[in-house]
């Protein structure tokens, strides 16, 4: 049992600040009280904050083997399956050096508050074997979305591809595709209907710069993400560029879409409409993306979601609003326990200090790794500060 002492917790769904004791108890927040507990291993948080540990909505670990490899080059040159320069690298590359850097990228995820994150594993089952192995004993939580490159055949049966994708959700927790400019409707949907059938997540790249969605519209007379609503996906990754009544169709539908402003920017391509999104009561992420050209860390991802969006709308945006797309939305997008701080909660949750007297500017704004004092995951401390 431990009991966490004195802090400014930032509580519950709405991620109220109030001043309290949080007891844990076999990994599970099992009390959060005013009144002093007198058991358990004593953790004395004066003078810090007290918040759910981060999640990271999307991130391709795999691309750490290419870090700021391309820099300047298209979003195709770089990233585009099957023959990008990211997919290249990864085809040239020693199983053995990919699953080290992979593991370094879990390490950094640890260090700056992040104990859960959704990958991309591109490479089909052998893909999500170096992942596995990759995270054997580092303390981090993993959903994996494999694919597999058959999926780009264009004269691949339905049949194939129901095998395949039933074979690959064996070993994994759903389905992470590259987008539609290399997969057809018929492929996309055949896909999120398997995943839905056995209860998996099923996720898609959309709308992540113009060019896209005219080529989209072009092809079949429907933008990116009407396809990805028609086709019943859980997850949008992007949404960077939507047209006509795109965010009208995402908020009739049950799609979460995962924002990555940092990757935007990096490409070049615009960025997200966060705003926009939550006006559509459109459930919102924040994740890192490729780490070939992003670290995987979610405070960097939040000052700049923050202020870029700031800047774009020229107007006010609630940090309150935003560190919720890095932490409690995700409950609702992947059905998980964490992500808040409430009676009930698997505890996942870091102890940093109190910079500022604002606890959720104090941890977008000014935190950094020196600040963090504890790491605790699903009740076990992870890492501490040491004094």
């Amino acid at each position: 049992m431990i009991t966490i002492e004195n802090g400014t917790i930032l509580y519950g769904k709405d991620i109220g600040a109030i001043k309290a004791n949080i007891v844990i108890d076999e990994g599970i927040i099992t009390e959060i009280t005013k009144n002093k507990v007198n058991s358990g291993k004593k953790i004395d948080a004066s003078g810090s904050i007290i918040a759910p540990a981060f999640i990271n909505s999307h991130v391709h670990t795999g691309d750490s083997i290419a870090r700021d490899i391309g820099d300047g080059k298209s979003i195709d040159e770089i990233v585009k399956p099957p023959n990008g320069l990211k997919h290249r690298i990864l085809n040239k590359t020693p199983p053995e050096m990919i699953i080290n850097e992979m593991r370094q990228s879990m390490k950094d995820m640890l260090a700056t508050g992040t104990t859960t994150f959704v990958d991309f594993r591109e490479g089909g089952l052998d893909g999500i074997k170096l992942i596995e192995e990759a995270s054997k004993g580092i303390p981090i939580r993993k959903i994996v979305l494999g694919r597999d490159d058959s999926f780009y055949d264009k004269e691949i049966r339905k049949s194939e591809i129901k095998r395949i994708t039933k074979t690959l959700l064996k070993s994994c927790d759903g389905i992470g595709l590259s987008g539609f400019g290399e997969i057809r409707d018929e492929v996309a949907q055949l896909i999120t209907k398997t995943c839905k059938k056995h209860g998996k997540i099923s996720a898609i790249h959309v709308a992540e710069h113009e060019k896209v969605q005219k080529e989209s519209v072009k092809s079949t007379g429907k933008s990116e993400v009407a396809r990805a609503v028609e086709a019943n996906f859980n997850i949008l990754v992007h949404v960077t560029a939507p047209i006509g009544n795109d965010l009208e169709l995402i908020s009739k539908s049950e799609s979460s879409v995962v924002c990555c402003p940092r990757s935007n920017g990096s490409l070049s391509v615009g960025i997200p409409p966060i705003m926009d999104l939550i006006k559509h009561k459109i459930n919102v992420l924040l994740g890192t993306d490729n780490i070939m050209f992003n670290s995987p860390n979610m405070l960097r991802e939040m000052e700049y979601a923050l202020k870029v969006t700031r800047g774009n709308y020229r107007e006010y945006f609630s940090p309150l609003e935003l560190f919720k797309t890095a932490t409690k939305n995700a409950v609702k997008a992947f059905n998980l326990n964490n992500g808040c701080i409430e009676e009930g909660k698997i505890a996942d949750i870091i102890i940093v200090e109190e910079i500022s007297k604002n606890p959720v500017l104090s941890i977008i704004n000014r935190t950094e790794v020196k600040d963090f004092k504890y790491l605790i995951k699903e009740g076990n401390i992870v890492s501490k500060k040491v004094v």
